[in-house]
């Protein structure tokens, strides 16, 4: 389509933080410009198919409380459904493989007893950092001087809660446990509710998913927005004039705007440049909020052979590169889909072929020989994305929160953020995502309506 001149609102970024507070702003009754640099929408959201069934290269399940997402999802017509959890879970640790009913694996006493002290621990903590301002805890400087790694280690938790808690620091925010600060890690998990619901299936973020795939949800909401949503457009460039408007420099043209939504990751908020440039708090941001990275493995099968042997299909793995999977089959009689996380430290480097072979063998190694001969296969790997990589969120090291969070959302003469890492629930989910546009939307519906 032919760019528009003017627009109240030009959104950055058609994910689904983007989308949501362009949404927003038409309802509010502004006329609204969305530019993507991708040809798709959806963001970190991104739908396959494998074997013919739909599955979710990103961003896939939802649970309680993520209200947002889900209120947003049944208004468009996007059904959600149960994941499978029937059956027994596995986990294959320290060279063997033992099954599971719970949330925690079943391990020697003394390492439960250690679990359950280090979460009781962990979650004392939360209480006492606000999630809106964690900075502001009198206990933020100790906690952000601190990896997650080096909290576990002074708190004496043994080898196997570190390796555990290593696997949900993966499959969180795409990093070690070493990588992420303390401080983000306690404000993340607070967000979500706690580390059980944060972690859970059933009551938990991953009781349900969509059968369609999630990004159906964002190719809905484009499609209510028409023609004011511009793909294979990458913003350049964002002016801010002595009168107080704005304009957006663009590979398809320039847009005239009173506001904009800035609503892509922080670490890629340093592609687009600012004239006059951004207070210095804000360029330094960009550069010390990093995109984490995590990968997908999909392999279909004629039959979820693993429901027949009495498994969930949910398991967890010390060796890698498959660490924790999923079934995401849509029914027993076929075909079985099995979803991999995989370690993108060791999985992302590998040729095509490799990763096939070692992603089916991290699925044999817990589901048995017969996970070695799908009928399909597909992996993604986020670091490999040409624009804006990384994934699933942002992987926040020390020393950021505190020296550079009270700018992480603060608009800059007319220019406002969203992007599920700006969000006070839910951080780093397609519900945040959702609630950090439509709070955006309306910080700048009060802007324009003064």
């Amino acid at each position: 389509m032919t760019m528009p001149a003017n627009a109240d609102v030009v959104v950055v970024g058609a994910g689904f933080a983007g989308l949501a507070a362009a949404r927003a702003l038409v309802r509010f009754g502004h006329s609204v410009v969305v530019v993507e640099g991708r040809d798709r929408v959806g963001g970190r959201s991104m739908t396959t198919t494998i074997a013919g069934v739909p599955v979710d290269l990103g961003a896939t399940f939802v649970g309680p409380t993520q209200d947002a997402v889900v209120a947003l999802a049944k208004e468009l017509g996007c059904a959600t459904e149960r994941t499978h959890t029937r059956g027994k879970n596995l986990i294959r640790w320290r060279g063997r493989t033992r099954s599971y009913r719970s949330t925690i694996p079943k391990l020697s006493i003394l390492e439960l007893v250690d679990v359950s002290r280090i979460q009781w621990r962990f979650e004392r903590v939360c209480r006492r950092v606000p999630v809106n301002e964690p900075w502001t805890s009198p206990i933020a400087e100790l906690l952000d001087s601190k990896t997650l790694d080096q909290w576990l280690r002074y708190v004496h938790a043994n080898a196997s809660t570190r390796d555990l808690m290593a696997i949900m620091a993966r499959v969180t925010w795409g990093c070690e446990p070493d990588a992420v600060s303390m401080l983000h890690a306690v404000r993340y998990v607070k967000a979500a509710g706690g580390i059980g619901r944060m972690l859970d299936v059933q009551g938990g973020a991953q009781q349900d998913r969509f059968p369609a795939g999630t990004q159906q949800i964002a190719v809905r909401m484009a499609d209510e927005l028409g023609p004011r949503v511009v793909l294979n457009t990458v913003a350049r460039r964002i002016e801010r004039h002595a009168d107080g408007t704005l304009s957006v420099g663009t590979d398809s043209g320039e847009v005239a705007a009173q506001a904009v939504i800035i609503a892509v990751p922080p670490e890629h908020r340093a592609n687009i440049s600012f004239e006059p440039d951004l207070p210095p708090e804000h360029q330094k941001l960009a550069a010390h909020w990093p995109q984490g990275n995590l990968s997908k493995a999909y392999a279909a099968y004629e039959t979820p052979f693993w429901r027949a042997n009495g498994c969930s299909g949910e398991a967890l793995s010390d060796e890698g590169p498959v660490f924790i999977t999923f079934d995401v089959s849509p029914g027993d009689g076929g075909p079985g889909i099995l979803l991999g996380f995989t370690d993108a430290r060791s999985f992302d480097p590998l040729p095509g072929p490799e990763r096939r072979e070692r992603a089916l063998t991290g699925f044999a190694t817990l589901f048995g020989d017969a996970a070695m001969t799908p009928t399909d296969y597909v992996d993604h790997r986020w670091s490999a994305e040409e624009f804006a990589p990384g994934g699933p969120t942002a992987a926040v090291p020390p020393g950021s929160w505190t020296t550079y969070g009270p700018w992480l959302r603060k608009p800059v003469d007319g220019i406002y953020w969203a992007g599920t890492e700006t969000a006070d629930e839910w951080t780093g989910f397609l519900d945040g995502a959702v609630r950090s546009g439509q709070r955006a939307a309306d910080e700048v519906h009060r802007r324009l309506s003064d």
